[in-house]
């Protein structure tokens, strides 16, 4: 991995990009939280690793709207490892950049394909969870929503503590549309426009993550990739820094907060 003093321009204008900006969006993938130690793997929020489960069937057919239909307990069971993932794991230095950043920019918007809620967890509040979080669950008969810190001990499916039914969680699961209200909410956001883009540890690879950096830059908006791999988007913005999120994002807020000293 290249070091950071071979960055420090970039980071350098990213960080004055910031202090003039007053909207701000920040696409983030899996590779935001690998450094609280969740695996950049593909399944759901990217938490699992092997092809096949253990059922000789692959990751996705487990992880889906059909399985969770016909099988629950299979579905529940991979879910159940996501989520012991996700709540053994905790906010990095790039989840409280964001965090932080959403505090002192006008408007900070953080749209993540992550169910870890490490988002939140370091404080950020204007957050869209486009694939949903592990810890919440929502009845199927009677739609009682319920907020779980763990399923250790907790009935695998999950039965409502109002009326006995099935639980589901809020995820977005293999065969599923995405939430109408966040994407008509990002949709809004969109048209409103932003003068800063960042994707952070994401592949690109879907069309609603790629899509916003691609208008971006079909706008002239200044865009930044994060990510210490190479992606579709990674020839085309306008900055390209090929590190981990948190080396990245501590490195510029330093920049920011040495300009604001300077200033002064």
């Amino acid at each position: 991995m290249p070091s950071i003093p071979l960055h420090e321009k970039a980071l350098q204008d990213i960080a004055v990009l910031l202090n003039a900006a007053r909207r701000v969006l920040f696409i983030t993938g899996a590779g935001i939280s690998a450094d609280s130690g969740l695996p950049t793997y593909r399944g759901i929020g990217g938490l699992y690793e092997d092809d096949l489960t253990e059922e000789g069937i692959p990751i996705e057919e487990a992880l889906s709207a059909p399985m969770l239909a016909q099988r629950p307990e299979i579905t529940w069971k991979y879910l159940a490892e996501v989520e012991k993932n996700c709540r053994t794991a905790g906010p990095n230095a790039a989840h409280r950049t964001l965090a932080r950043l959403e505090q002192e920019l006008p408007h900070v918007l953080v749209l993540t394909q992550n169910v870890d809620g490490l988002h939140r967890a370091a404080g950020s509040k204007n957050v869209l969870e486009i694939h949903g979080d592990v810890h919440r669950l929502s009845c199927q008969q009677c739609g009682v929503q319920e907020r779980v810190e763990s399923l250790v001990g907790r009935e695998l499916p999950p039965v409502c503590p109002a009326c006995g039914g099935a639980m589901r969680p809020d995820v977005v699961l293999f065969g599923e549309m995405l939430p109408e209200a966040e994407l008509e909410r990002f949709l809004d956001e969109l048209a409103t426009g932003f003068d800063l883009v960042f994707s952070i540890g994401t592949s690109s690879v879907f069309p609603y993550i790629a899509q916003p950096v691609v208008q971006a830059i079909q706008a002239n908006v200044p865009t930044i990739e994060i990510n210490p791999g190479r992606t579709p988007l990674s020839t085309h913005v306008r900055y390209q820094l090929p590190l981990g999120a948190a080396t990245a994002l501590t490195a510029i807020q330093e920049w920011r907060d040495r300009i604001n000293r300077n200033q002064q």
